[in-house]
């Protein structure tokens, strides 16, 4: 293995970590556990600002600051910065040996420009008091961060492709486009803390079509909890934005589900389309077992665990079909070039 490789492979295990360990923090309220940034009151560590968070503590004990809640959250932070130091690392490696076709330097330059951006989402996320906005956006440059590293994996362990028709690989887009989409409906009810305006299953509320308020529960700058002209958001917005992404899931896991089917009915697919019907069908169990349990911390930190699976499946899935076309056409081009240099040898 090189040193290239151990790289790129360290950088996304340290990925799924921030993410997860990401949305655990959010979903412990620890989001303002340090309400400064980079550091937490101005000092490194919450061990060296313990005076002034006891205080503050002290002063509102119900409030989102505390001295738990700062390791949480500064923990987070030493976790995101350590994978952006190992990010320009895999950036500046990926250039040295860019005439290498395990490599990809323009995907890992990219990396860099998107951790920069999620380090300033993080400032935003605190500074700004947890703007759903801005924190949707911080989970999502997260996955993002996650798909293309996985991409970069892949390359560097140079995955074979896979033959499958061009209506099989543009299957394969559509339904990660729509994952994507669902993620970010996933987000912005979790952001919106919309989780529980809909607490019964299939249906919400005991209807198939619950009072909801949708003109007012996308309006994306305002401020948590608030509409966009000040006024607190209604119940009626929180049930838009949780059945809305309860209406995307059920149409992201049909679609998912027959991508997976026909995956697996093929012999050099079966392997993906399976793990995408197990990748599928967890996150299903998960989003449903939330529903009902009201929400416990581990179930829901497992949800946002799985839509990083998913992630990394359909990267998979799509590098795989992606690279086929191109790959094949170098093999066919050297082949055809080693045959006419032998005919005139």
């Amino acid at each position: 293995m090189t040193f290239y490789r151990r790289l790129v492979l360290a950088a996304l295990a340290l990925t799924t970590l921030v993410v997860v360990f990401g949305a655990y923090v959010r979903l412990s309220d620890a989001g303002l556990g340090c309400p400064d940034w980079p550091g937490c009151y101005g000092r490194l560590t919450p061990h060296h600002a313990a005076t002034d968070i006891l205080h503050t503590h002290a002063a509102d004990p119900h409030g989102p600051v505390s001295l738990p809640k700062a390791w949480k959250e500064m923990i987070h932070r030493y976790l995101a910065a350590s994978l952006g130091l190992l990010i320009i690392a895999i950036a500046v490696l990926a250039w040295r040996r860019r005439d290498d076709p395990a490599s990809s330097p323009r995907v890992a330059a990219a990396l860099v420009g998107i951790v920069i951006f999620q380090g300033l989402l993080g400032k935003w996320t605190v500074t700004l008091l947890l703007k759903p906005a801005i924190v949707t956006a911080h989970l999502l440059g997260g996955l993002a961060t996650l798909g293309l590293l996985a991409w970069l994996t892949l390359k560097a362990w140079r995955m074979p492709p896979v033959t499958v028709s061009r209506s099989l690989r543009g299957a394969a887009r559509f339904a990660f486009v729509l994952l994507a989409v669902q993620i970010m409906l996933g987000g912005w009810t979790s952001t919106n803390y919309a989780a529980l305006a809909c607490s019964d299953f299939p249906a919400c509320q005991g209807s198939f079509w619950p009072p909801a308020d949708y003109a007012g529960a996308f309006h994306v700058v305002r401020e948590l909890g608030m509409t966009a002209d000040g006024q607190i958001l209604s119940f009626a917005a929180l049930t838009a934005i949780h059945w809305s992404h309860r209406l995307g899931a059920a149409l992201t896991a049909l679609v998912l589900s027959l991508l997976a089917w026909a995956l697996s009915r093929r012999r050099a697919t079966r392997v993906a389309g399976l793990a995408l019907f197990a990748a599928l069908a967890l996150q299903t169990a998960l989003g449903v077992a939330n529903v009902l349990f009201s929400l416990p911390l581990p179930l829901a930190v497992a949800h946002n665990a799985g839509a990083a699976l998913l992630v990394g499946v359909m990267v998979t899935i799509n590098y795989r079909m992606r690279a086929m076309p191109r790959l094949a056409a170098v093999g066919r081009s050297e082949h055809e070039r080693a045959e006419h240099k032998n005919s005139y040898a």
